[in-house]
């Protein structure tokens, strides 16, 4: 396994980030614990959830996946041997997540933070992120950003890290991070940090792949500079980067033949980029899940790829992705792709 620092902590994490979001829905606990024990023993240390988890999101199934984790964790007694990121949502119309709307003002944060560490079943979390933006913004794949002077119903950046601050000295927490944000939200958070001695945002969890490399414009300059690496999700593109749905192909228990409304990467160019793609894994000989994993691995402002899979045989390849080697001819290859069909799904 490879290991990077989170942000310009002491704290190393595993490059590859065992994700979970599928637990509760699509797998079962049992499953869970299987993923759990096999990932730790490859060396993987590195685990990412979300109070929202399992998705898609639905009340029946709120907190599902941290209340598995938690669950792991009192079997095993293995808490210390984990680095645990988990998330707290932002703007919501979901009524069940404490009435909906904004929530990270300080009584709801403190609640929301509250109710992962019950469900977790730990004292402290290693990196709590901010899952989405409060206010109106472009990200969860929109292109245009469209603003709107009204939009003034957000909680201000410094309350939040002051908030954060007091999760920090009460030991709840020990880093901070964001999650679907813009350059513009991580710069302002950077900048108030450095200015008001608060705590500094670790990292960002954003979307990244071969289909979307949008990352690389303006946030990767940012990650690199100010040490905020990128926890890069959806390397596969809900499976897409696999080949499995490939020529029309629907699997079985996949995620596209469950849950159709998951459009994000079902393009035309999309699917043009894609086979050729998957061209250059055969050229080459390697899997072609591995091809995709490992590029978004290698990218400097990285610090680690956050890998979900339902079955074991699949969780296996994700993380042996770590051994493969892209010499200069495949990345040269890769890159021919990215400029005839350029983030084509955003």
């Amino acid at each position: 396994m490879n290991y990077k620092k989170l942000g310009n902590t002491d704290l190393d994490v595993s490059t590859i980030c065992l994700g979970t979001m599928t637990w509760g829905e699509q797998n079962t606990e049992r499953e869970g614990f299987e993923q759990m024990d096999f990932a730790l023993n490859q060396g993987v240390n590195f685990w990412d959830t979300a109070e929202i988890y399992s998705i898609p999101m639905r009340e029946e199934t709120y907190g599902e996946t941290e209340k598995i984790i938690g669950n792991w964790f009192q079997k095993t007694k293995k808490r210390n041997d984990v680095v645990l990121a988990t998330k707290v949502c932002g703007n919501t119309s979901n009524k069940y997540i404490r009435g909906g709307g904004n929530s990270f003002g300080k009584k709801k944060i403190t609640e929301a933070l509250d109710e992962s560490l019950r469900r977790l079943k730990t004292d402290y979390i290693d990196l709590y992120q901010l899952h989405w933006p409060e206010r109106s913004t472009n990200f969860f794949g929109d292109y245009g950003y469209e603003h709107d002077e009204n939009d003034k119903d957000w909680t201000p950046f410094e309350e939040i890290l002051e908030s954060l601050k007091k999760f920090i000295e009460q030991g709840k927490i020990r880093y901070v991070g964001l999650s679907n944000e813009t350059a513009w939200g991580l710069s302002k958070f950077l900048e108030l940090s450095k200015i008001k001695g608060l705590p500094k945002m670790m990292s960002v969890q954003n979307p990244y792949n071969l289909l979307n490399r949008t990352y690389e414009i303006g946030l990767a300059e940012i990650s690199i500079r100010e040490q905020s690496g990128l926890l890069a999700y959806s390397p596969l593109a809900f499976g897409y980067l696999t080949g499995k749905y490939r020529n029309n192909k629907l699997p079985a228990k996949s995620r596209m033949q469950l849950f159709k409304d998951f459009n994000r990467y079902k393009n035309e160019n999309g699917q043009k980029a894609i086979d050729e793609y998957y061209k250059i894994s055969k050229k080459y000989n390697l899997d072609f899940t591995q091809m995709s994993l490992k590029f978004c691995e290698i990218q400097h402002f990285t610090t680690s790829v956050i890998i979900g899979a339902t079955t074991m045989e699949q969780l296996k390849t994700n993380i042996e992705s770590v051994n493969v080697n892209l010499n200069s001819d495949i990345i040269n290859d890769i890159n021919k792709i990215q400029q005839k069909y350029p983030n084509p799904c955003p």
